[in-house]
């Protein structure tokens, strides 16, 4: 059978994307390669999310145009493809397959050329669809819905994915009962927003309640919220929050904090009352590690509004933190707004908003000094055999620091469990530790 290889851009969810893909093609018997020069075809899933997004997306079909020309057969899926298809089959008229964000399903037909209908809403995977995980053995992404029904100003998501629509609770819990007989430790559930899991189906406490239900399944020991909206995260989350194996952890995407920049974006939550927010989540979870996303040179920036968002920054003293320039976006309801502010200017500022986040983050670090924490032993690095990558409770996969061991010749026993280790160091993101006796 044909050999593949499949190439992922994006989030985490286009990760979960592209792990389905997988699983169609190996369950119509499809063997699959690392390196695409090896393949006799090359799959690339596209974000098309922001400007950087759709210029690596661009990049990589001028990659599979170039495999193309090596006898490959090339394909391109994804939100890039979603949102530019008739524009790129014209650009690209060499790639054989393209196909959008509602028919991953069907990517066998496309490929073999055989017609398929094609559907309605964006795909959304459930528990019976094939999946092929690339993330290690002991975590993995769980998508809990799909879409987005918010109207931030700025976000093209919703016109590329559609509106929200949750997974029903009994096929998430069911495709976590599976991860857990494959000796998974740590589920991250995602979605583009969390918070809203279950509003579109008229339950208010959708995420909650599916968080009860997920403590009932044994095996798993961490649970992790990924993108949630500060306006939507109430009490009763909060409450569940408390419980051992749910990771005191919330991604909450601020944006700004300068009130007219706020409302511009058309978003709620402005720097004053996300401060008293951030202050009741520390009160309610002493422990709990925050993470936001910021977006800087947004139309109407000027000194002032980004002196209220450096100001905002280092008061919220967040434990991670990521920013974005802002990308003017077709069809978005900015897109009038222009793009006024330099792009030398906006990575001023995304450099001085990362320049006080790297001293915050220091100090954040310095706390875990001499403690001996639960770290999730993820595997080691092929440089180096002698050490251990893990992550405490507190980092999320791919975007936070990591806990980088001392651990020469243990490393075959611990991999893919969870171990006291006593922190020795620390840097600006990762820390260093040894394993504890």
């Amino acid at each position: 059978m044909e050999k593949v290889a499949l190439i992922s851009f994006g989030c985490a969810k286009n990760l979960v994307d592209s792990e389905v893909i997988l699983g169609y093609l190996q369950k119509a018997g499809y063997t699959f390669v690392n390196d695409p020069r090896q393949a006799d075809i090359v799959v690339f899933n596209t974000c098309g999310f922001i400007e950087p997004a759709k210029q690596e997306a661009r990049a990589a079909l001028k990659e599979a145009v170039a495999f193309k020309k090596k006898g490959k057969k090339t394909v391109a899926v994804g939100c890039y493809v979603e949102r530019y298809k008739e524009r790129l089959i014209k650009n690209y008229p060499e790639i054989d397959v393209w196909l959008g964000v509602n028919d991953f399903d069907k990517i066998v037909q496309a490929i073999e050329g055989k017609p398929f209908k094609k559907s309605q809403y964006c795909f959304l995977y459930d528990h019976t669809s094939p999946r092929v995980l690339q993330t290690p053995p002991a975590w993995t992404y769980v998508k809990i819905s799909e879409g987005c029904s918010h109207e931030c100003s700025f976000c093209a998501i919703p016109f590329i994915k559609g509106p929200y629509r949750s997974r029903s609770v009994s096929s998430i819990l069911k495709e976590v009962e599976i991860l857990s007989s494959h000796e998974t430790k740590e589920i991250n559930l995602i979605s583009q927003d969390t918070t809203y899991f279950g509003r579109d189906q008229g339950q208010e406490d959708g995420l909650p309640l599916l968080l009860k239900e997920l403590l009932n399944i044994k095996g798993i020991e961490w649970f992790r919220i990924l993108y949630g909206y500060p306006e939507e995260i109430s009490d009763s989350l909060l409450e569940v929050m408390q419980e051992e194996r749910i990771c005191s952890y919330l991604d909450i995407p601020f944006q700004h904090s300068d009130s007219k920049i706020i409302k511009r974006m058309k978003r709620g939550m402005d720097g004053k009352r996300a401060l008293k927010f951030i202050k009741k989540l520390r009160k309610k979870i002493p422990d709990i590690a925050l993470r936001t996303a910021l977006v800087v040179g947004f139309p109407g920036e000027g000194k002032k509004e980004f002196e209220d968002l450096e100001k905002f920054v280092r008061e919220a003293k967040f434990d991670h933190l990521g920013v974005f320039s802002y990308s003017k976006e077709e069809g978005t309801d900015c897109f009038d707004f222009g793009n006024p502010v330099k792009e030398s200017v906006k990575k001023r500022r995304r450099d001085k908003i990362m320049e006080i986040q790297s001293e915050i983050s220091f100090e954040n670090n310095k706390k875990y000094l001499n403690q001996r924490l639960d770290v999730l032993i993820e595997g080691i690095p092929k440089e180096n055999s002698d050490i251990l990558i893990g992550r405490g409770r507190f980092q999320a996969p791919e975007v936070d620091g990591m806990i980088l061991i001392d651990a020469p010749g243990k490393w075959e026993k611990v991999v893919n469990t969870i171990q006291k280790v006593e922190i020795t160091g620390g840097d600006v993101y990762d820390l260093y530790g040894k394993l504890a006796k």
